[in-house]
């Protein structure tokens, strides 16, 4: 057999196999360069700007935020009109609010059209920290209500996220701290509620004290006064019935002995009532009464007061608690009667 014929057959038939191979490789690569440019390379930079708009900084003003209007007819909207929305969401870092014009309830809403998005799924899932922060901060703040708003859209992107444990134990704390605070206020207020009234009552019992104390000196002085003419008053006659004595003791000598007004021992504060204590309200009260001969205010009436009936019954109590050393006549208790003008002040 002829060599030659055998070798042109072999060079022949590579020469054929060898345009098809590069044929196939050709098309490989067109369709990979394709895949490239229509599949592939859009993904990534989607990909990258909503990662760029994720890392923006979280604190961006709530203001600025709450400024933005909701999209018209967003249940109408198809997936792409919501990824724009959601993407200038995002670029404006709205990640969760205001409600129904945030960056997750769009990406949220693309998954309800289109449950496989990869583009939305991927977006929420690196989205994720920086909206946790963003709820966070509404915490901090103690906007209770819009920071449970947000931890609950977090949970419907990431239900098992062990981020959302750590938020709700956050608000409580949030919770439990402000109810602490407002019931330490409650506390404080209720504290110096009742050192103000107690004050008032110490400042009322003094005032009373002393003004008993001015009436017992008046009437001591004036009863001093009283004495020193009777006393200035010794003739010749007075002594020579002294001399006399004996005929004096036989025909039965006068009484004797010390003549004095009633001296109050006891005052007892008036209870400011409680209705006029809260609106500030002040005033005075007029009373009568009669001491008796054990020192005891009876038939105490009451002779006038401002504002009427407002402080009357306060007044009776308290002066029918009085006590007294009973007024002494030539040695002898006797009823004495008095006027006694109470002061209400605060």
């Amino acid at each position: 057999m002829d060599t030659r014929f055998v070798l042109h057959s072999r060079h022949h038939a590579r020469g054929a196999i060898r345009p098809v191979a590069v044929a196939i490789v050709a098309i490989f690569a067109a369709l990979a360069a394709a895949a490239w440019v229509l599949i592939i390379r859009p993904h990534q930079e989607l990909m990258r700007e909503d990662a760029a708009a994720a890392h923006l900084s979280a604190s961006a003003s709530t203001a600025t935020r709450a400024a933005a209007t909701a999209p018209v007819d967003v249940e109408g909207m198809d997936v792409n009109e919501l990824i724009s929305e959601a993407r200038t969401a995002m670029g404006e870092q709205r990640y969760l609010a205001p409600a129904g014009n945030n960056a997750f309830e769009f990406y949220l809403r693309v998954l309800e059209k289109d449950p496989g998005n990869k583009i939305a799924s991927d977006a929420l899932r690196e989205t994720f920290p920086f909206a946790a922060t963003a709820a966070e901060q509404a915490i901090n703040s103690r906007d209770f209500g819009e920071a449970q708003r947000e931890i609950d859209l977090l949970a419907k992107a990431d239900p098992t996220n062990y981020t959302l444990t750590i938020l709700r134990s956050k608000l409580d704390a949030q919770r439990k701290t402000l109810d602490q605070q407002q019931q330490l206020a409650l506390d404080q207020k209720k504290t110096q509620q009742q050192q103000a009234e107690k004050a008032a009552t110490e400042k009322l019992v003094a005032d009373q004290l002393a003004e008993q104390q001015r009436v017992a000196a008046t009437d001591k002085q004036k009863a001093a006064q009283a004495r020193e003419p009777a006393q200035q008053a010794t003739t010749p006659a007075t002594a020579a019935a002294a001399a006399g004595g004996a005929t004096a003791a036989a025909q039965g000598a006068a009484p004797s002995g010390e003549t004095t007004p009633a001296v109050l021992i006891k005052a007892v504060a008036p209870h400011y009532p409680p209705s006029a204590l809260r609106s500030r309200q002040e005033g005075w009260v007029v009373v009568s009464f009669t001491i008796d001969t054990e020192g005891k205010p009876e038939d105490v009436k009451i002779l006038d007061s401002q504002p009427r009936r407002v402080f009357d019954r306060a007044a009776l109590e308290a002066v029918s608690r009085y006590r007294f050393t009973p007024a002494m006549k030539n040695g002898v208790a006797v009823t004495a009667t008095r006027e006694q003008r109470l002061e209400f002040k605060l």
